[in-house]
């Protein structure tokens, strides 16, 4: 009698507590204690044989119906797709599940159920895409929702190019957390910036101590979770550096496991030379080598990507990991210092217009301007495309020949030479010039061991004329070059923007749909995918990417950003625990 009287006080406790959490029902917080105070409940009565009234029963079966109802098996599932997995292989019918922002099955799953379910019939479900080569600096704290790479599949991006970067990487991962991003982030060590902290814009060698601290630079920035280095050797500082002092870098990097990404000295005449000496880095200090944005410039060099191409590939057959990174462009991007000889950036900006006002050094710097013209075989610089010009934002657009004559001056490259000096002077453009062919881009495009990168920042919608390859790059090749021209297979171009830059970069948990790997993920129709942003109209947001997924949330919804900021800063094998 005593135990049948205690059993009735439990279930009076525990059918209190029950309408209790009915009162103040939460279902993430409650529902697993209300189910099991059901479940002793129910025992309880069976034993003492007391029908305690019909509410507690019925509230013990909506309990129990709650917890199937809201149990679910993932928090999202992908259902019914094309899955092409970024390893190169063919597509296969498999549905994808999400948990905790990782993937977690792959399979029949039609069963399973899951907080979110994407319908993907008709579509192909892929690994996000790497981006290697942008330059987000500034931007990224900005605009950290980083809409132009979102929507066109960019899941995780590699900044730092060129040889401009943070110095403290430390201090920016601590930036990015704080404002939290859409895409993920990884970044290298910029040679150039390194260089300026250490020895000014100065045009000469370093010092023992100066090459010394420029290491100890690199080497900090790899333990704080850079995954490499890069130079720019055609901007200042990094063009008045020679080769050791850059293979003294790339040892500090490598001593991490770290990548030298670079932007070689030339893309036009002398090509093969700044090929063969990036590849002479990569074997002096035995550290794989990328070649950033492969191309070859101007109307003289047309046609050698076949011998550039051979040298990359005999020195992989040396054993230098060498690979290369495309953007699917005839038409470059950047600085309109790039046109004026290095020799007048030297010593900073006092020095330059210092130099700019001497009239005699002025026409010795106009003189070499019109030569490098002519040897590039061009009548005149409307090659020369502003894309953001501060000082006179009417500009933006127009050639270097049409502001030459808003200037009313003669269209002479003597006198356009002026006018890019005066723009200079002016605080410089950025600009778009047209210098490559078709046919080498193709060529560069079907070598297997090049990946996709749009050499771009983070967009800043409608402000200047930036080239479009901020918004359009994977999308012009999957739908201008994939599904048109079918210069490429489908499996191929996607092993491009996935596994392989995520292999080169040491992202070891990116580039593959595959259990264990980060829930990094785009859902695109491979009829619809393509771009839409031009030279002319270039703030066009690529289309067909329905879903884009970064670390298990669905930051892209049916083609609209969800303001969703999942990204992470990645770091490379040698950060310092």
């Amino acid at each position: 009698m005593f135990m049948i009287r205690k059993a009735k006080v439990m279930l009076r406790i525990f059918y209190e507590r029950i309408f209790f959490i009915a009162d103040n029902f939460d279902i993430d917080a409650d529902l697993a204690e209300a189910v099991m105070y059901c479940e002793m409940a129910g025992l309880l009565n069976s034993l003492v044989f007391n029908n305690y009234n019909m509410r507690s029963v019925l509230l013990c079966l909506f309990f129990m119906a709650a917890s199937q109802l809201f149990a679910q098996d993932y928090d999202l599932l992908i259902l019914n797709g094309k899955l092409v997995d970024g390893t190169g292989n063919s597509w296969r019918y498999a549905d994808v599940a999400v948990k905790d922002g990782k993937i977690v099955r792959i399979g029949n799953l039609k069963q399973a159920r899951a907080a979110r379910i994407i319908d993907a019939k008709d579509h192909v479900v892929a690994p996000g895409f790497v981006d290697v080569h942008t330059h987000i600096e500034g931007n990224d704290l900005r605009a950290p929702m980083a809409p132009n790479f979102i929507m066109d599949g960019v899941t995780t991006v590699v900044t730092g190019n060129c040889g401009g970067s943070n110095t403290d990487i430390g201090n920016y991962a601590f930036k990015l957390d704080s404002v939290k991003t859409s895409i993920n982030i990884a970044t290298l060590i910029g040679h150039n910036s390194v260089r300026r902290a250490v020895m000014g814009d100065s045009q000469r060698d370093p010092s023992p101590e100066e090459q010394k601290k420029m290491e100890d630079l690199v080497e900090e920035a790899m333990k704080n979770g850079a995954v490499g280095l890069s130079t720019g050797l055609i901007y200042v500082p990094g063009t008045y550096s020679k080769t050791p002092e850059v293979v003294g870098l790339a040892r500090a990097a490598s001593r991490h496991g770290g990548v030298y990404a670079s932007h070689i000295r030339s893309e036009g005449d002398n090509v093969t030379e700044a090929i063969e000496e990036a590849i002479n880095i990569g074997r002096q200090a035995s550290i794989p080598v990328e070649i950033s944005h492969f191309k070859v410039t101007y109307k003289p060099n047309w046609g050698r990507s076949v011998s550039t191409l051979s040298q990359v590939e005999n020195a992989r057959k040396e054993g230098i990991e060498v690979t290369i990174d495309q953007y699917p462009y005839v038409a470059s991007s950047t600085t309109l210092n790039t046109v004026v000889p290095s020799w007048v950036f030297s010593g900073g900006r006092d020095s330059v217009l210092y130099r700019l006002k001497d009239q005699q050094i002025r026409k010795k710097i106009k003189d070499q301007m019109v030569t490098s013209l002519k040897r590039k075989q061009l009548k005149d610089f409307g090659y020369a495309v502003v894309a953001r010009y501060g000082a006179d934002t009417t500009l933006n657009g127009k050639n270097i020949s049409e502001i030459n004559k808003l200037k009313g001056r003669k269209a002479k490259p003597d006198q356009e030479s002026e006018t890019i000096l005066e723009m200079v002077e002016n605080g410089s453009a950025q600009m778009v010039f047209f210098s490559m062919n078709e046919d080498d881009l193709r060529r560069i495009m079907q070598y297997p061991f090049n990946m996709f990168a749009s050499d771009a920042g983070i967009a800043r919608f409608g402000s200047g004329v930036p080239h479009p390859r901020a918004y359009g790059t994977n999308s012009k090749v999957l739908g201008t070059y994939v599904r048109d021209l079918k210069i490429l297979s489908l499996e191929e171009a996607i092993r491009r923007m996935t596994s392989l830059p995520a292999q080169k970069f040491n992202l070891n948990d990116r580039g593959l749909v595959r259990p264990g790997m980060a829930a990094d993920i785009v859902v695109f129709n491979p009829l619809t995918v393509g771009d839409k942003a031009t030279f002319s109209q270039p703030h066009a947001y690529a289309t067909g990417f329905e879903y884009v997924i970064v670390n298990g949330k669905v930051t892209s919804d049916r083609g609209t950003h969800t303001g969703e900021r999942g990204g992470v800063f990645l770091t490379g094998p040698g950060t310092k625990q």
